[in-house]
């Protein structure tokens, strides 16, 4: 009985998945496999445990031997500034999956192809006994052919070697993060078994093109015929790929094209279609509009594939200093999303392959936010993570796990381009990232140029390469952290970082409003906490600095919001910078950095710094330009009842001007309002219109909240606050203003 419904269930998958796919059949391999480890490259005399797929080693039930060497919940805070990859406190071991699945009698004949999204480290597969092969990819997919091996009408298994980070091969282009103290091996995303006819659309990559009105689909076709083997055989085949273009939603064909190819026997064929499309809707973050194509390879014998890929009509290209989506200009706004730290957080459990919640994170927060940006930083996502983006809109700039310098040539070129193939028709993928905080000769001069050509629908970002090292610079990724502690020489100005002051113009400044490129500073706030809100190994310094030792967790989530918001403003108050993203939204706890949640992340309960950014990321706004005086020890108090002259930075990163009122209230220590003003204000669209405020500040003594509050029409209020003294105390008590309720 077991049996037979095993049986019907896979049938049931062939049949819905043939339904959608023509004849193409796909079995998802997804869902519970039997595990175990070894210390030696031997299968294990029996499987112990179960695991679910996609997932890491550390879901396996019952839990691994190291379990708890890979997840250490720290009692205290030690400062630490990096790790040795190889300075590891557990036993390398091997991962074996094992699942048994039944191929039908009907599929023999096809041609089939098992399928891994996402392995790490070194994946090597067996059906039935035999070898398939070996990969080294462990961000793209692992595929190879299995017809040969298996047993149509009957049980095959399936066996998967996976792997320690260690022995991966220096050849590899798998990287290393000094801030990553375990790398979790596993099947981290979708495993699949496909079955076609001899020839099969191997990768679809399809790049539409706004400006020209057109979608140009290119593919790799694979030939499963033999090659030559006599003079005179044939080697080659003739194909028809025939593609065509509907909504996603409606069904609607918008377009339709064909053309004969010739396939390359035993082999891949590149070849390419350009498919004319007059009448459409652009894919944007307000409106991720999407579109599905269609390939079909048609034989003498009949459709041998068919591929379905979704995509949306989408131009994202650079122009000088700034980008432009659909040839309007956009300032990107958002965060950063350090997956692959993640992974090594006691709580991260199955949370990054839980649809709910993975949408909470990408959806629900950022729209709230005023995100229209992440960057998926030091290593990519699993592949329905860019689904979410492309279905409900939000852009990613998408990151090869590469800081440190490591692996050859060849082997990157080969693992980058297949990760263009790969991931390429997904509309929220706007820039791909290559490097992170490092230079490489051959990526930036040989490499990108090369895919450039491949996919010229996206900007390339090459970590802290500029203009006067590569030939192709279109954009930079500046990270100006300040207010670093541990930086500072002894005996130096210890209050050297004048937080929010919005013309503080340090060299990373001037290097920004000198270059060429477009400018993206997509890490800032060296201010890093834990989800009980101790420091984290970065900066511990910092808060005993600032707050003194043993300061409370409250205390310190208060700063790093304050903090936060002024950098955020400080930095988008600069005309020249094309895009701020801040680091960072999600992270491993009890880590180097940290993110801006408290408790355990399945819960997603924001810290004060996220409720601050709706108002630090408004698409406009208006900012205190002072810096502050609570935190900054060294600045003099105001004279009791004395003149206050200050501007406000107003920004909009609207298409037309921004209008609306500001409110500057001036707040005692308990919150009442002691000096409020009312104006008009008109804000240029994308530039700092300067606005000069006066206020005279109260006699008594004591410390102020300073608020401006600009209220755009048909809008919600925007806050910007700075701390004053007044006059000399021994202690100044401030209100703490809740960016909520308003």
């Amino acid at each position: 009985m077991k049996h037979l419904l095993s049986l019907l269930l896979v049938c049931f998958s062939i049949l819905a998945n043939s339904a959608n796919e023509g004849t193409r059949t796909t079995i998802n391999l997804n869902g519970t496999w039997q595990f175990d480890q070894t210390n030696t490259a031997f299968p294990p005399a029996k499987f112990t445990r179960t695991i679910p797929v996609p997932g890491l080693v550390h879901l396996a039930t019952p839990k691994i031997d190291d379990y708890d060497k890979f997840f250490k919940r720290a009692d205290k805070v030690e400062a630490k500034d990096q790790h040795n990859l190889y300075n590891i406190d557990y036993t390398p071991r091997y991962s074996w999956y094992r699942k048994s699945v039944f191929i039908p009698k009907e599929l023999e004949g096809k041609e089939g192809m098992i399928t891994i999204k996402k392995c790490q480290y070194v994946t090597q597969v067996y059906i039935n006994g035999f070898d398939l092969g070996t990969s080294m990819a462990c961000y793209t997919p692992v595929e190879f052919p299995l017809s040969k091996t298996i047993k149509y009408g009957a049980e095959n298994e399936i066996l998967i070697k996976v792997g320690d980070r260690t022995w991966l091969p220096s050849e590899a282009a798998g990287g290393t993060d000094k801030e990553k103290e375990h790398y979790l091996p596993g099947i981290w995303d979708d495993v699949l078994l496909s079955f076609t006819g001899n020839i099969r659309v191997n990768r679809l990559l399809v790049l539409p093109s706004v400006a020209n009105k057109k979608v140009t689909v290119k593919a790799q076709l694979r030939n499963f015929k033999p090659a030559q083997i006599f003079y005179g055989d044939a080697m080659s085949d003739s194909v028809t790929m025939e593609v065509s273009i509907a909504e996603k939603l409606s069904g609607k064909v918008v377009a339709i094209q064909n053309r004969r190819f010739t396939a390359k026997r035993d082999n891949i064929t590149e070849v390419q279609l350009e498919i004319p499309i007059q009448n459409f809707t652009n894919w944007t973050p307000d409106k991720p509009f999407l579109y599905m194509a269609t390939a079909s390879l048609k034989t003498d014998k009949g459709i041998s594939d068919q591929s379905i890929k979704q995509f949306g009509m989408r131009d994202f290209t650079r122009k000088g200093k700034f980008f432009y989506l659909n040839g309007e200009k956009i300032i990107l706004r958002g965060t950063n999303v350090t997956l692959q730290r993640f992974f090594e957080d006691p709580d991260c459990g199955n949370l990054v392959w839980d649809k709910e919640w993975v949408k909470k994170l990408l959806v629900d927060y950022p729209k709230k936010l005023n995100w229209n940006m992440m960057r998926i930083c030091v290593g990519i996502a699993p592949d329905f993570w860019y689904d979410i983006a492309d279905e409900y809109g939000l852009l990613f700039q998408n990151e090869w796990l590469y800081w440190q310098n490591h692996g050859w040539d060849e082997q990157i070129r080969k693992e980058y381009t297949d990760w263009v193939w790969s991931d390429g028709n997904h509309p929220s993928i706007a820039i791909w990232d290559a490097i992170n905080e490092n230079w490489d000769n051959y990526i930036g001069n040989t490499l990108i140029p090369e895919l450039k050509k491949l996919d010229p629908t996206r900007v390339w970002d090459a970590g802290y390469m500029s203009g006067d090292q590569m030939t192709l610079d279109e954009m930079d990724e500046p990270h100006p952290y300040q207010g670093v502690v541990n930086w500072i020489q002894p005996g130096a100005n210890r209050d050297f970082y004048p937080l929010g002051d919005l013309d503080f113009n340090p060299k990373i400044n001037q290097e920004m409003n000198n270059a060429s490129s477009a400018q993206l500073v997509n890490e800032y706030g060296w201010i890093w906490l834990w989800r009980n809100g101790s420091p984290s190994k970065l900066t511990v310094e910092v808060f005993e600095h600032y707050l003194g030792k043993n300061s409370s967790s409250e205390q310190n989530w208060e700063l790093q919001a304050y903090w936060m918001q002024l950098e955020t403003e400080w930095l988008r108050s600069n005309p020249n910078i094309a895009g701020v993203l801040a680091f960072c939204y999600l992270a491993n706890n009890y880590g180097y950095t940290g993110d801006w949640f408290a408790g355990n992340i399945k819960n997603l309960k924001p810290t004060p710094t996220l409720d601050w950014f709706q108002h630090a990321f408004a698409p406009a706004g208006t900012f205190i330009n002072l810096a502050d005086e609570r935190y900054v020890k060294m600045k003099e108090p105001h004279v009791p009842g004395s003149t206050l002259l200050f501007n406000l930075a107003g920004i909009n990163n609207n298409p037309a001007t921004s209008s609306g009122t500001v409110k500057i209230k001036l707040l005692d220590s308990k919150g009442k309002v002691v000096s409020e003003q009312t104006s008009a204000v008109k804000l240029q669209s994308f530039l700092r219109t300067d606005l000069p405020v006066s206020i005279t500040l109260p006699t008594q003594v004591g410390g102020y909240l300073l608020v401006a509050e600009f209220t755009p029409e048909n809008g919600s209020p925007v806050l910007s606050r700075r701390f004053l003294k007044v006059g000399e105390a021994k202690e100044y008590k401030y209100f703490n203003l809740n960016p909520i309720s308003k």
